[in-house]
């Protein structure tokens, strides 16, 4: 049984067995959550990095998101969220929403770390704002109880992130331009931040068969990312790319 998989869209899902002996709870719920893939004006996206105390996929780099309230619509739910752990709110009227898909994930993300205790599906909204990354980002409030660090994540490094396939080390082949490290933003314990360079090989970490926090993007964001890219018509470009230049080597 897949601890975690995608649902409605093309391809078979993912899986891997079940660790001997084990059984799988009886009285497991599946809750709804809403992720924002926040696209600014000069088309990147934010992404935030999950504090090491939090009880669910901590130290990994997410969109900002969380449960849907009862009665709540999807986007005021991925709005909230979004302000809740940015502090970012958006002015009415300069922003869209486009679903980009569903995915269901576990924690543990593997059987072999342990069975699940956490059972959700998540829509990965795509918001689109008209206000630029610098303008969005003179504005963010992290929340340190939920936010450790935040970067924007350009289409070029985001098509590779999203070329990542779990179960490899690395991606066999990448982009010859590809830079070695992504400029992020770091929480401090003080309240302040700083800038962090993060070597670019952090984000093309795929999740280990054994249980650790080891700082790493998401196998949903992942996802989320090829839809993201998708949308923008750069995925099957950035493919057509890597492609050629492996037929060069």
């Amino acid at each position: 049984m897949a601890a975690a998989r995608v649902l409605l869209l093309s391809g078979r899902p993912e899986s891997q067995p079940r660790a001997p002996g084990a059984e799988l709870p009886t009285n497991r719920g599946v809750d709804l959550a809403v992720a924002v893939v926040l696209q600014s004006s000069d088309q990147t996206v934010l992404l935030t990095r999950r504090t090491q105390t939090l009880n669910v996929s901590p130290n990994l780099w997410v969109p900002p998101g969380g449960h849907v309230e009862p009665d709540e619509e999807l986007l005021d739910g991925g709005l909230r969220e979004l302000w809740e752990e940015s502090g970012l709110q958006l002015p009415q009227g300069q922003f869209s929403g486009v679903p980009l898909g569903l995915w269901e994930s576990a924690y543990p993300p593997r059987l072999s770390w342990g069975l699940p205790k956490y059972h959700h599906i998540i829509l990965y909204l795509l918001v689109i704002s008209q206000e630029s990354q610098q303008q969005l980002q003179a504005r963010i409030q992290p929340n340190p109880r939920e936010v450790s660090a935040l970067m924007w994540l350009g289409p070029d490094v985001a098509a590779a992130v999203a070329a990542t396939e779990d179960g490899t080390e690395t991606p066999r082949h990448l982009p010859q331009d590809l830079p070695p490290s992504v400029l992020a933003v770091e929480l401090e314990e003080n309240g302040g931040a700083r800038p962090l360079v993060l070597p670019t090989s952090t984000l093309l970490r795929t999740t280990p068969a054994t249980a650790d926090s080891k700082e790493r993007v998401s196998t949903g964001t992942k996802f989320a990312l090829r839809l993201w890219l998708q949308h923008l018509g750069r995925f099957s470009l950035f493919l057509h790319t890597l492609c050629f230049q492996v037929e060069l080597g």
